[in-house]
């Protein structure tokens, strides 16, 4: 009986959270590849294309565009932001700040949203800074950077600004796993500051290198809301990311068809990203 009451009350809890899963995400994701294969724009009738639209969008100037500007954007930003944080975070471990003030300091532009944090952003790059800039007569920044070729810049600092914000927590929790005694033995061995990092630091926290590295790539491939309230893929089409476009195009557009085939293809690209990525890292891991 009690086996019967647990096995009930276990499936009252998974049930309803498996059905609404199925049905606000894998139902969407299969309902868009369905679409991926029709020439449907969101209204009217529905006719079967085949592979037509996956053919096409290698020979689409505006997605191939999307592609290079995200992969760019991704790779630049996914170093950077862990860079910045395995730093800050080795700062924090080794109470160059105040630890525990900064800790909050540090994490919460990660609680804001990130709307919220890109139009303030958009503020101070079209208004604080060119008037700042003017004062002071520093050429270079009197223009609205987001107005400009390196608008894509301006993403990156958002970004970066935010995000390095959990990737610091990691770092900090691997860091805090170190014993204290391995750091003696290497300092009674001679070992200077590099060498400490590099051969007993870094290969301590490579676990944890290698989540922030997988997460951070996936979460800026995905760019998407920095854009919105950026530069809204300007100027021109610069800073449209695969996000962007198969959103813009796709409801906006009548392309729904032709952007889910353009989702099938980013969602593949995500997952190769990522295996290639933990096989690559995974390995160094063990190597290390």
């Amino acid at each position: 009986m009690k086996l019967l009451r647990r096995y009930t009350m276990y499936l009252l809890m998974t049930v309803p959270i498996v059905a609404l899963f199925f049905y606000f995400h894998t139902l969407p994701a299969l309902t868009g590849m369905y679409y991926s294969f029709t020439n449907w724009s969101g209204f009217g009738s529905i006719q079967w294309v085949g592979l037509k639209n996956f053919i096409g969008l290698f020979q689409d100037p505006q997605v191939m565009h999307s592609y290079l500007f995200t992969l760019e954007f991704a790779a630049v930003t996914t170093i950077l932001v862990n860079v910045i944080s395995l730093l800050i975070a080795l700062a924090l471990n080794a109470k160059i700040f105040l630890s525990k003030t900064f800790k909050a300091i540090f994490f919460m532009p990660y609680v804001l949203g990130t709307l919220v944090v890109s139009y303030i952003f958009n503020y101070l790059f079209s208004n604080v800074i060119p008037t700042i800039a003017t004062q002071f007569h520093w050429t270079a920044l009197t223009q609205n950077l987001l107005g400009t070729q390196y608008a894509w810049l301006g993403i990156v600092i958002v970004a970066c600004w935010q995000g390095a914000a959990f990737n610091t927590i990691l770092y900090l929790a691997g860091l805090q796993t170190i014993p204290e005694d391995v750091y003696e033995a290497a300092m009674i061995d001679g070992a200077s500051a590099w060498r400490r990092f590099w051969g007993v630091t870094f290969p301590l926290i490579a676990p944890f290198f290698t989540i922030n590295m997988v997460l951070a790539a996936k979460t800026y491939l995905q760019v998407f809301d920095q854009i919105v309230a950026l530069t809204n893929g300007g100027p021109g089409n610069l800073t449209q990311s695969v996000s962007f476009l198969i959103y813009t195009n796709g409801f906006s557009g009548g392309e729904l068809a032709y952007q889910s085939a353009n989702a099938v293809v980013f969602l593949l690209l995500l997952l190769i990203v990522a295996l290639v990525q933990l096989r690559f890292l995974q390995r160094r891991e063990v190597q290390l």
